[in-house]
């Protein structure tokens, strides 16, 4: 059984030393990080957010983190993809505020990567980002939310959507199947455009939708988004997405020696939709704390099982929506098993589905 670390945002009296930020410096502490980023470089990998999202990591938590890699003998960098695009300055994510650089993972132009060959159906390039790559070591910091395409975002979706290219993320979406579009349904609203963070869909002079596939990476956010059903994915393979995550995840985590990938994930302004739709919507539960561990596997259970649906803040979900009643929050907002994540990163071998809580108060 796997140990969790867990700083819940619960506190017993009016202290500073109660507050999530400082109980985030003990959990650090019994991390066994200390020795092991001695000496090394690290790899922060985070989601920095974009438009007007809110709802990321707070810097003062990304700060306390920075400083303990730096204090520890370790020399640190924060990174994303498309960082320059997402503008992280504006969250409060620069140099000066946090302590190490904001770097893109795939160098500023998006051309630096190493590929690894896989053969899982349609997936057979992970573009493993370069400055994942380099690094010595990997602290895998995860802002845990919904998300339309995976069920769930955490600590596997952080690695194997944002340590990857364009194109590995593509193959990867692809497994769930193809978009199509009605035009009779078509209103041309144009949300669809707008909502769209690769510039890879447009309409023609004669009024139809197209999309140019280099670019689109088969979020789904203009079948998400779509208010009359006009684009849908034209295929339900979430099975095989999921899959393909976990391998893309295993892919990444093997270019580091075993032991050199550690897991934090966040649980605070937990919303319906993922940080990359570049904007926030109202928390779907209240705040849950910080959890750590060595085991993937783990940490993705223990965050999943702490967000209950009997806890359900209801202006968290667009107003009109009913929930099925059926399965795991996640599961009733979009129709996936977050679990199912679960079960295919413990087939690659990332660790173990059974844990238990090492409480830090």
């Amino acid at each position: 059984m796997s140990k969790v670390l867990f700083a819940p945002v619960a506190y017993t009296r009016y202290e500073a030393s109660q507050t999530l930020p400082e109980k985030f410096s003990r959990l650090l502490e019994k991390t066994g990080l200390r020795e092991k980023v001695k000496g090394k470089t690290v790899a922060i990998k985070m989601h920095v957010g974009s438009g007007t999202s809110y709802s990321t990591i707070p810097p003062v938590f990304v700060r306390k983190l920075v400083s303990f890699i730096k204090d520890s003998g370790g020399d640190c960098f924060i990174t994303d993809h498309y960082v320059h695009g997402r503008r992280p300055w504006e969250r409060g994510y620069t140099e000066a505020n946090l302590g190490c650089p904001v770097l893109d993972d795939c160098g500023h132009l998006g051309k630096y990567f190493y590929t690894k060959e896989v053969d899982y159906k349609t997936f057979k390039h992970v573009d493993v980002a370069g400055l994942i790559h380099d690094a010595d070591f990997m602290i895998d910091f995860s802002h845990v939310k919904g998300h339309g395409a995976c069920g769930f975002g955490g600590a596997c979706k952080n690695i194997a959507m944002g340590c990857v290219t364009d194109r590995t993320r593509h193959e990867q979406h692809s497994l769930e199947g193809g978009l199509t579009w009605n035009a009779e349904k078509c209103v041309h609203c144009d949300a669809c455009l707008r909502s769209c963070n690769h510039h890879a869909n447009s309409f023609n002079e004669k009024g139809e939708y197209k999309i140019f596939f280099h670019n689109c990476t088969m979020c789904q956010h203009c079948a998400k988004i779509c208010p009359t059903g006009a684009i849908k994915v034209d295929n339900n393979g979430y099975e095989d997405f999921q899959t393909g995550l976990a391998l893309c995840t295993k892919t990444v985590i093997d270019t580091f020696e075993p032991g050199n990938v550690y897991y934090i994930n966040v649980l605070i302004s937990i919303t319906a939709l993922c940080d990359c739709w570049g904007m926030t919507t109202p928390s779907i539960v209240p705040d849950i704390g910080i959890m750590a561990s060595s085991d993937m596997v783990s940490i993705e259970k223990a965050s999943i099982d702490a967000i209950k649906i009997e806890n359900l803040i209801n202006v968290g979900i667009p107003e009109g929506m009913t929930l099925s009643g059926e399965g795991h929050l996640f599961k009733q907002l979009h129709g996936k098993d977050p679990y199912l994540q679960l079960e295919k990163l413990a087939e690659q071998g990332l660790g173990s589905l059974d844990y238990e809580f090492e409480m830090i108060n």
